[in-house]
């Protein structure tokens, strides 16, 4: 029976299990928590207990650039999250209130297309 080997390997997007696609920047805030092997498994149940050994070693060994790094994608994923609502802003409408605004768009949508609704 032929063991393999768990190691850090790079395939282009950054450190990550060669077990897996798995990388070091996924398991950070795991780390960062102080989780259990037993909880980080209990939210990626793949992972066995050498790998998340092996990852939370490399990331010991560069706490500061993966913390970094980390707190960049956050700062990110928060931007796109903010750029999003500005797109679609939530409302305090009910569902049906909604149902019944976007029903009245695609009706005067319709009737522009069709000509309706101008002064002649």
């Amino acid at each position: 029976m032929k063991t393999e080997i768990i190691e850090i390997i790079d395939r282009g997007r950054g450190p990550e299990l060669s077990t897996c696609r798995i990388t070091v920047l996924d398991l950070v805030r795991y780390f960062q928590k102080g989780s259990s092997s037993g909880e980080i498994r209990r939210w990626i149940p793949t992972l066995s207990d050498g790998e998340i050994a092996v990852v939370e070693q490399f990331y010991l060994e560069h706490k500061a650039e993966f913390d970094e790094k980390d707190r960049c994608a956050r700062e990110r994923r928060a931007e796109q999250i903010r750029l999003q609502r500005q797109k679609f802003p939530e409302t305090n409408e009910t569902p049906e209130e909604t149902k019944a605004r976007l029903r009245r768009l695609l009706d005067q949508r319709r009737q522009e297309q069709n000509g309706e609704g101008h002064p002649g």
